[in-house]
């Protein structure tokens, strides 16, 4: 078959770039996309293909599907990692603030997921990775339109990986709790909620992501992976 295909999303830092670089040290050709010019960076990295755009617009996401298919003639893995969205108290929450946040960390996956189906359908596989977050039942409080519209996020993702599982593509979530670039450089307040008494690096989350997206996770679907330590309370 070759050299597998990957599009990963809002990944000129952080988490994302982690899961580009990793899926490129696997063999995969990757694609990244993000609003930031600092994904040309990531790219030159990893020798794959710059995409700037804001993936909360619609049309973006679809486009760069179609970006990545004309380059490479296929895609096999989606990314659908997310940005920063508004914070704030629930109740103070505008309409605004929450389509914002509805449109960082759930439409856009919506759409390039819904982008990525017909060409994953006709190749008969592929997989679908959405990160998330690791609070879904005990929210954070400092990050609202993260967590309320996350939720929504899993359980999307859990009925469409009923409607695509016989066509051959997997879809799962990856729940990362604290993650920073140095763990080493952890609040207190957030390692006494972790039982291994530290917070997770970038790379710790993109290898859980690259397993699902790989062969040897071929009858894992529809699931929920927790990558937090053990983590006990939001905070």
């Amino acid at each position: 078959m070759g050299e597998r295909v990957a599009l990963v999303v809002a990944a000129s830092q952080g988490i994302g770039a982690a899961c580009a670089r990793e899926l490129a040290a696997r063999g995969h050709r990757v694609a990244v996309l993000a609003r930031s010019d600092g994904v040309r960076d990531v790219a030159e990295e990893i020798g794959g293909l710059a995409i700037v755009g804001d993936y909360t617009v619609p049309g973006v996401v679809e486009d760069a599907v179609a970006a990545v298919v004309a380059e490479y003639g296929r895609l096999d893995v989606l990314v659908n990692n997310a940005g920063h969205g508004p914070k704030g108290l629930v109740a103070d929450l505008t309409d605004a603030e929450l389509d914002e946040g509805f449109d960082v960390y759930f439409r856009g996956a919506v759409r390039a997921t819904r982008a990525a189906l017909p060409v994953m359908r006709e190749q008969g596989r592929g997989a679908v990775v959405n990160i998330a977050s690791a609070h879904p039942s005990e929210p954070s409080e400092r990050f609202p339109t993260s967590m309320i519209a996350r939720a929504s996020l899993l359980t999307w993702a859990k009925l469409l990986s009923r409607e695509v599982a016989g066509d051959g593509v997997r879809i799962n979530n990856v729940l990362p709790g604290y993650t920073v670039a140095d763990p080493a450089e952890v609040p207190a307040a957030w390692t006494a909620a972790i039982p291994m008494g530290r917070a997770a690096g970038q790379a710790e989350v993109a290898r859980v992501v690259a397993f699902l997206a790989s062969d040897e996770a071929s009858y894992i679907t529809g699931q929920s992976i927790k990558v937090d330590g053990g983590v006990t309370r939001a905070v």
